[in-house]
């Protein structure tokens, strides 16, 4: 019988069955570092997305006041304080944080993550593209 012999378990593995546990074992261990790469590259970006989300909500506000109708002035309002707040959690939440509350979210609400998926698929799509 051809195969490799593991003294842990005293019988010959099959060739092809270690062959793709070794591959397994390779992808798992490559999957895990592009999440820790991408977990650390989020982590780096916050400070400056959260500024960036200030700086909207900022001129939101300013320009709010210029807005006609009361209902348009509270809604550009609203806006500026969720961008505000968005912001201010991510200053206050890392990545592995933010995914874990992503996540419950999700299972909460799949109807409306699913959307939210798809039209910021298709946004980022659209940047991609432009660029």
């Amino acid at each position: 019988m051809t195969g490799k012999f593991t003294p842990a378990d005293g019988i010959q593995a099959d060739p092809f069955a270690q062959e793709a546990a070794d591959k397994v074992r390779e992808v798992r261990d490559a999957t895990f570092d592009a999440a820790r790469a991408a977990t650390k590259k989020v982590d780096e970006a916050r400070p400056a997305v959260a500024e960036r989300l200030d700086t909207a909500a900022s001129i939101i506000e300013e320009r709010a006041e210029g807005l006609p109708g009361q209902k348009v002035k509270e809604f550009a309002q609203a806006a500026a304080d969720s961008l505000s707040g968005t912001a201010d959690y991510m200053r206050s939440h890392d990545a592995r944080r933010m995914m874990a509350d992503v996540q419950i979210l999700v299972r909460n609400n799949p109807g409306p993550a699913l959307l939210i998926a798809a039209v910021f698929g298709f946004m980022l799509g659209r940047t991609v593209v432009r660029n």
